[in-house]
């Protein structure tokens, strides 16, 4: 079958299997909907997000909720509370110093993309193959793990970092420069990691050993958006999106290796 042709069949299998599973839970997902209409409201009112960028976000929760559940909402629901957090303290000391989040904070949709696409597209594969939804949830799980600890450690790390280096060559380095890092920076984004982490066992029985792979893979991709970040985006090939999507899809990989290990 031509790649084309193969796209729109598992698009079209996606959408029904969203019809599906919506009239198995008709008032599950009428308060679901009703829950993002306010929350897009709020998010966008709020200056948190641009009206794309909540859309975008929106459909994730839909995906998530339909693949893997309530779970996987609330792990959204952690990153972006985290996050949003994280970005919005001291933004006008950030903003003294050159390195707080463009556009007052207000992340687009493309950043959406970069920290829950993969998230999402994980949620529509659960859809297809739901025999294979306790690995899929851990997945998901560890890229927002990752979002997180990239998010709290660059947000915060820049501003309570005593010592900053470049993470390839261990030199001093520019603070809020891609690519450099503090010890301090690292440690909040463990426990960027360590907190999603504690969502996820809060709802799926405690799973520790779960728990400690969704820890490292969070980890593990926080320290490969640093790298990528001292190579790749400070010498102009990619992004800062891109950045953060391979940031996510590092870390789901690298749980999937835990997990059959």
């Amino acid at each position: 079958m031509p790649y084309h042709l193969a796209i729109v069949r598992w698009i079209v299998n996606i959408i029904f299997e969203i019809f599906n599973n919506w009239g198995k839970s008709m008032t599950g997902a009428f308060l679901l909907f009703l829950t993002l209409a306010l929350l897009i409201l709020i998010t966008v009112y709020a200056g948190k997000l641009t009206i794309p960028g909540a859309l975008m976000g929106g459909l994730i929760a839909i995906a998530l909720y339909f693949g893997t559940g309530f779970s996987s909402l609330l792990l959204l629901g952690g990153f972006f509370l985290l996050g949003t957090m994280a970005t919005s303290w001291k933004f006008k000391q950030k903003a003294e110093h050159g390195f707080a989040e463009k556009n007052h904070g207000r992340r687009d949709i493309f950043q959406v993309i970069a920290n829950g696409g993969v998230a999402g597209l994980l949620a529509c594969i659960a859809l297809i193959f739901p025999q294979h939804n306790e690995l899929i949830l851990l997945m998901i799980a560890s890229s927002f793990s990752a979002a997180t600890a990239d998010t709290l450690s660059s947000e915060l790390g820049t501003l309570y970092g005593s010592r900053f280096f470049n993470v390839i060559t261990f030199s001093p380095d520019k603070r809020g420069e891609n690519g450099v890092v503090s010890v301090e920076g690292l440690l909040i984004g463990l426990a960027g990691s360590c907190l999603i982490a504690t969502i996820y066992a809060g709802f799926n029985f405690f799973e520790w050993h779960y728990v400690l792979i969704i820890v490292i893979a969070g980890t593990a991709g926080n320290v490969i958006d640093s790298i990528l970040g001292a190579t790749l985006e400070r010498n102009g090939k990619i992004q800062n999106n891109a950045v953060n999507f391979i940031n996510t899809l590092s870390s789901a990989l690298i749980s999937w290796m835990l997990f059959l290990n």
